[in-house]
């Protein structure tokens, strides 16, 4: 008999009548009701926080700063709890939330004490410290409920310190802009402060040169007052004099004026006779003129030739000749006289003003002589002032110099503050409303995390697939064993081969496995989104038959005791797996179950078929798989052997399941 006719007639067996039939159904509906129930059941518990109930307890009595900025961090922390839907929140006072908690009422509760928001706003003053949120919790109500509401109040936590430090930054921002103002005012004036002491500077040079310019005419107003006031000395001394000396003019100037007078009369006579003389002196030429022209007339009409008139005429001429020039020797004489008489009487008159003006002249002489001496103490005075003020020159361009030297270190000093506050303003944060609130954002709240899932899961029930779909896979197989016998009886007892024995009574259970496989998918899918469907429902298939074949053997081997070690090796798989926390963390007595146990290769398989991502690994997962049907099927093989002999202990065993 071959091994599908040795499948074909246990099938019959355990199928030949209602009930045998209906718990043939129950037996492939098992792994559909492990898995898929468990699944839904577990598929997103933090959707359903809001179902847990939780005390809220808000004592914080708020604060106020000294610009009068209202501050209820407790208030808000507590408003933003109950909007955020993470758990059932009762606000209630603190007595009735301890006693909730102890009594079960409640599966934790938070308080918030009365000085929380003074707390957080104390890293303003001189005391900071930190605001305390209190959490009660008791493991007897919920362990989970109390791990999943640290996780909220460290959530709550992270928030308040964001929003207190972005608050406090969003201070510290507005401090460095109201000192970048200050700063820019001060570098705007230190400007103003180099571009003046530069000018400064510039204008004590020009001082300083003026002044030396001012020295220079000090010392030439000292030396020409000096020399002024030796001239207006002589000038005294000589105008004294002169008054002396002219005192005795005016009386003088008059006896000249009368003597001048005499005399011009007297040139009036003189004057007088001498046109009288030169008149008769003309008139005595004029008459030998006349002489001159009746001689010739005569001696004409005397018959004189004219060459003895002629002659005689000349001699005439010559004869006369002394009386002519004696004539205008006289004329001439006349001329002077009249002359000498005009300009004596001028004389006369000149004079006589100076006689009526030479009084004046000596009062003025003497006036001058007066004005004199006052001119000679006016230069005096005039000297000592020109060497004062020479002095004092001196001395103020020394002061102008070293207010130069200053105006220089001033404006040098100047220059450097300028330099220094427009550098130092440069490294002064100074962002605008919009980069203060980022920067204040980013200082309270330095890091933000984003988690970027590759293959990502979807919730948790998803997330727990690979391991309930896996285990429900094995209790599958386990139960299969309790309605199908390993090995057939019939098939020991004629003496078939041991290869054909093994594989018909492994072959009903596979093809059960395989119906159970199908159902449970077919379900699943509902509640699981599968990346790649098709490789993971093969995978599934493997899976069952390797289980199958797993469980069959141990059946086939020991018998009775097969069933217990089935469950035993279910329990280590449990434990080995990681298919709730990383292998990883497991105790390191336990690495080599997981590398030894086929659950891990199962989950490992599914996850990356679940999922999806790189399949790198699915071939070892689908070797050892296939590694441990064979070796089943090898040892249902050996055992079908082994049991071909009939013994005292199979005819009566000690244990029957």
């Amino acid at each position: 008999m071959s091994a599908i006719r040795l499948a074909r007639t246990e099938l019959r067996r355990i199928t030949s009548g209602v009930l045998p039939r209906l718990a043939v159904l129950a037996l492939v509906l098992v792994p559909l009701l492990y898995g898929s129930l468990y699944l839904y059941a577990n598929a997103d518990p933090y959707d359903r926080l809001d179902h847990i109930p939780a005390a809220l307890v808000v004592q914080d009595t708020g604060t106020t700063a000294a610009d009068g900025t209202r501050t209820d961090a407790g208030r808000g922390v507590a408003d933003r709890l109950r909007e955020s839907g993470a758990f059932a929140w009762h606000e209630v006072d603190a007595a009735e939330a301890e006693d909730g908690v102890r009594a079960g009422r409640y599966t934790f509760s938070l308080t918030l004490p009365a000085d929380f928001s003074r707390a957080l706003t104390s890293a303003a003053g001189e005391s900071p410290r930190q605001g305390l949120i209190l959490v009660t919790t008791n493991d007897a109500n919920n362990y989970l409920v109390g791990t999943i509401a640290d996780r909220v109040v460290a959530e709550v936590r992270r928030s308040v310190a964001a929003e207190v430090g972005t608050a406090a930054a969003e201070k510290f921002l507005v401090g460095f802009g109201t000192i970048y103002d200050r700063t820019r005012e001060a570098a705007d004036g230190a400007t103003r402060l180099a571009d003046g002491a530069t000018k400064a500077s510039s204008g004590a040079g020009e001082l300083a040169t003026g002044q030396r310019a001012l020295l220079d005419g000090a010392r030439s107003l000292a030396d020409g007052a000096a020399k002024a006031a030796d001239g207006a000395a002589t000038l005294s001394t000589g105008l004294s004099t002169l008054r002396d000396k002219t005192a005795e003019l005016p009386g003088q100037t008059r006896a000249l004026a009368d003597g001048a007078a005499q005399v011009a009369a007297g040139n009036e006579k003189v004057a007088s006779a001498g046109e009288a003389v030169a008149e008769a002196a003309e008139g005595l030429a004029g008459g030998l003129d006349e002489v001159d022209a009746r001689v010739e007339t005569r001696l004409r009409e005397a018959g004189v030739p004219e060459d003895v008139i002629a002659q005689t005429m000349t001699e005439l001429r010559t004869l006369r000749a002394p009386l002519d020039k004696a004539n205008e020797r006289v004329q001439t004489a006349s001329g002077d006289l009249r002359r000498l008489s005009d300009g004596a009487d001028k004389v006369a008159k000149g004079a006589d003003t100076l006689a009526d003006a030479t009084p004046a002249l000596a009062k003025g002489i003497a006036t001058a002589a007066d004005g004199g001496g006052a001119l000679a103490e006016g230069t005096a005075a005039l000297r000592d002032g020109a060497a004062t003020l020479r002095d004092g020159e001196r001395s103020a361009l020394d002061g102008t110099l070293r207010l130069a030297d200053g105006a220089k270190q001033v404006s040098a000093g100047a220059v450097k503050l300028r330099d220094g506050l427009t550098a130092g303003l440069g490294e002064i944060p100074h962002p605008d409303a919009a980069d203060r609130d980022r920067t204040a954002q980013t200082i309270g709240d330095p890091v933000a995390v984003r988690t970027v899932g590759e293959n990502a899961a979807g919730s948790y029930g998803a997330g727990l697939a690979p391991f309930f779909l896996g285990l429900a896979t094995w209790i599958g197989a386990f139960v299969l064993f309790l309605l199908v016998r390993p090995l057939s009886s019939r098939a020991l007892a004629a003496g078939h081969g041991a290869v054909r024995t093994a594989l018909g009574g492994w072959l009903p259970a596979a093809l059960l496995g395989l119906a159970q496989v199908v159902v449970m998918f077919g379900v699943v899918r509902l509640l699981v989104d599968f990346q790649r469907p098709a490789g993971a429902l093969l995978f599934l298939m493997l899976t069952t038959l390797a289980f199958t074949a797993i469980v069959h053997a141990l059946n086939a081997l020991l018998g009775a005791v097969g069933k217990f070690v089935a469950l035993v090796v279910l329990i280590l798989q449990l434990i080995s797996a990681g298919g709730t926390f990383p292998w990883q963390t497991l105790p390191e007595v336990l690495y080599p179950l997981h590398a030894v146990l086929p659950m891990g290769y199962v989950v490992d398989g599914l996850r990356h078929l679940i999922y999806g991502g790189s399949l790198s690994g699915l071939g070892l997962d689908v070797l050892v798989l296939g590694c441990y049907l064979i070796g089943g099927l090898v040892v249902s093989t050996v055992a079908a052997r082994r049991q071909r002999v009939w013994t005292a202990a199979r005819l009566r065993p000690e244990l029957v399941l």
